[in-house]
């Protein structure tokens, strides 16, 4: 007789052990093995456990090619599904081969498991397998098909009810009740407070008032909101470091002369000298223009398609200097100035952020990094069988992306969702949503190239900057061993079916088919590989952390990026005060609105996955799994620089911070 043993691990999360019987058919190339029973005894109702088993067999079943696992669909117990996460098999040769699982089993289902080496489609040559592997692809492109969201739009997943979710990409129970959990203590919260549609009488009421959620910045964010130094600091390492780059020219729109800025640069200098010597920034709103508007008892809600310049002190401050509130330079769009009444200057600095806010929440936040990353995700699963070298590589960055997408759209943007409720209605949003994809380009993906576009290489104190690079490099370290390893050569990329059409569909279905938006439709070379995949990583880890984590405590106190305004642009000076100010930022009724997104945004799951840890394994490969271990060790070693860098600092920049990004797009 020749036997096989079996280690059965059972998953860690909640709920995820089983009473039900098991069998188990191995599936060799010489022959394959009887049904065989495994008992449940070796893994009970617990989670994490590990069962061992033996499956024998007259003679060798040859080079072991599938496992076949059966949920038994008659056991007497209650009905509970099992989470298997591995099985690993010792073969009479005592070799050990993984067969990942790391699925939820129904009573009565089966899965077909693949083992050892990740494998691209030109590997497999075993009759069996090649067909396995295309049986597996058209089932996942049955399971997962496209839907066009609106025209000019990414596309999207056609899954509306999270019901019809593979409990496999769902939210964990731990995560399900925690995100229900907040969500019950923000509506009692907000009932508690029955906030009115009153304004605020003055700024120390709304700092009196107890918000949701408390936040140590807040109390920085109290003090020095309104300070021009960190105004400026914010668009450097804010929820929206993609709009400020460097000014190497005024725009023609944009009439900011000499004399209105003179005194607030260098004794001596003038606006040319400091254009020419690199130190004036500029932020234009302009694809806020023309956007449809939206009603607020009965009144047009504000959007300001504003500009702002901004000039680099010699203490190294970065501070606004002119703002416009208009693309047109007419009499009614006259330009703001700090020697300005102290109410209109804070009024214009409002609108400016205001913009700003809503920029963040639907172009970098929602466009740029949850759609973006359900169009990753969506391609890797109809595209790449889960064999596949980069499908192993990329599933632990689309964890729970699917689910927070289709949560997304029933609870936050759409007709009558949450998003609705301020300045963007459903139009606008879309509208926004199509320029914004309109304009984006591969470069703008891809940091090193994007900060160097802007021209903001040098600018000091970009926190975003500094832990992003650094990021993006250990990443791309990370990216190319793997890749190389399964990828020694170009022909091995170019001839790669399934990775080609996977690209493809991310170019068709993510960017539209857009040629200039420079995104590839194919691969040709290994080069071009390791630069997408480390973008693919990056947007759905790092940069969702950049623009997702910093919102509680910069949109969390309202005056200082509020997401509606009650009042149109001031369109002369000196008319302004502070009680115009109160009239004009958000009521409070939507203030609390605003504070409980914020709340909701920025909560940590307890089965937060920072990035690079991967609890579930996937890969076999000796090498592969040392790649990851120096990859941790690179994330690690960056974890220590940033806590000693920010010890220094009188406001911790965080948010980058390794353990504090989290692997995927889940919130």
């Amino acid at each position: 007789m020749t036997e096989y043993t079996l280690q059965v691990t059972t998953g860690s999360m909640l709920h995820a052990g089983t009473f039900d019987n098991l069998y188990v058919t191995l599936i060799g190339s010489e022959r394959q093995s009887e049904r065989t029973q495994l008992t449940s005894f070796g893994l009970d109702d617990k989670t994490g456990k590990v069962g061992t088993y033996s499956v024998t067999t007259f003679f060798s079943l040859g080079c072991l090619l599938l496992l076949k696992l059966e949920k038994d669909p008659f056991h007497e117990s209650l009905e509970k599904d099992w989470f298997c996460s591995t099985i690993v098999v010792k073969t009479p040769e005592n070799d050990e081969i993984l067969f990942p699982c790391h699925r939820w089993m129904s009573r009565g289902e089966i899965a077909l498991l693949r083992g050892g080496r990740a494998t691209k489609p030109s590997e497999d040559l075993h009759p069996r397998l090649v067909e396995q592997r295309k049986k597996e692809l058209v089932q996942q492109k049955l399971m997962y098909k496209w839907e066009k969201y609106e025209d000019g739009v990414s596309y999207i997943s056609n899954i509306k009810d999270l019901k019809a979710l593979s409990a496999d990409i769902s939210y964990s129970f731990l995560k399900a009740f925690q995100f229900k959990h907040i969500g019950e203590l923000i509506s009692a919260e907000l009932n508690m407070k029955n906030l009115t549609d009153e304004p605020w009488e003055s700024f120390e009421a709304m700092k009196g008032f107890s918000w949701l959620k408390k936040s140590p910045f807040l109390d920085y964010m109290f003090q020095h909101w309104k300070d021009n130094d960190f105004y400026g600091y914010q668009f450097l390492n804010g929820p929206n470091p993609n709009v400020i780059q460097r000014c190497s020219k005024l725009p023609s729109n944009f009439p900011v002369t000499e004399e209105m800025v003179k005194p607030f640069l260098a004794n001596g200098s003038s606006l040319t000298a400091e254009i020419k010597k690199g130190n004036i920034f500029i932020i234009d709103y302009k694809i806020m223009d023309d956007l449809p508007q939206k009603l607020i008892d009965g009144k047009p809600a504000p959007l300001t398609p504003a500009l702002c310049l901004l000039y680099l002190n010699p203490e190294k401050k970065l501070l606004p200097i002119a703002i416009q509130l208009g693309q047109k330079p007419v009499e009614e769009t006259p330009i703001f100035l700090p020697s300005d009444l102290e109410s209109d200057w804070l009024l214009a600095k409002i609108y400016v952020k205001h913009a700003d806010a809503l920029y963040s929440a639907v172009i970098a936040h929602l466009q740029d990094t949850h759609l973006l990353a359900e169009v990753f995700t969506m391609a890797t699963y109809r595209n790449l069988p889960k064999n596949h070298p980069l499908y192993k590589l990329l599933m632990p960055h689309h964890r729970y992306t699917l689910h927070i997408s289709i949560l997304a759209r029933a609870r936050l943007h759409g007709p009558g969702r949450l998003l609705t409720k301020f300045s963007l209605g459903a139009d606008a949003i879309t509208e926004l949503l199509r320029k914004a994809l309109s304009q984006t380009t591969y470069t703008s993906l891809c940091l090193p190239e994007n900060i160097a576009a802007r021209g903001l290489e040098s600018i000091p104190n970009f926190y975003y900057r500094d832990d992003a690079l650094r990021l993006w490099s250990i990443i791309n370290s990370f990216v190319k061993a793997v890749v190389v390893f399964y990828y020694p050569s170009d022909s091995e990329v170019s001839g790669d079916s399934e990775l080609q059409e996977w690209v493809n569909e991310i170019f068709y279905y993510g960017f539209l088919g857009n040629d200039n938006s420079g995104i590839p439709s194919s691969f040709q070379t290994v080069e071009e590989l390791i630069r997408f995949v480390t973008m693919v990583i990056f947007t759905s880890s790092v940069q969702h952390a950049a623009v997702n984590s910093p919102q509680l405590d910069f949109l969390g106190w309202i005056p200082n990026a509020p997401f509606v305004l009650h009042q149109p642009q001031p369109t002369t000076k000196g008319q302004s005060s502070m009680e115009a100010i109160l009239a004009t930022l958000p009521n409070k009724s939507l203030s609390g609105l605003q504070s409980s997104l914020m709340w909701r945004l920025s909560e940590m799951s307890d089965d937060f996955v920072p990035l690079g840890t991967y609890p579930q394994q996937r890969f076999d490969e000796p090498a592969v799994l040392q790649m990851i271990k120096d990859f941790q060790a690179e994330l690690s070693s960056l974890n220590v620089a940033i806590t000693k860098r920010n010890s220094e600092l009188e406001l911790p920049y965080y948010y980058l911070n390794p353990k504090e990004i989290e692997n995927s797009v889940t919130q």
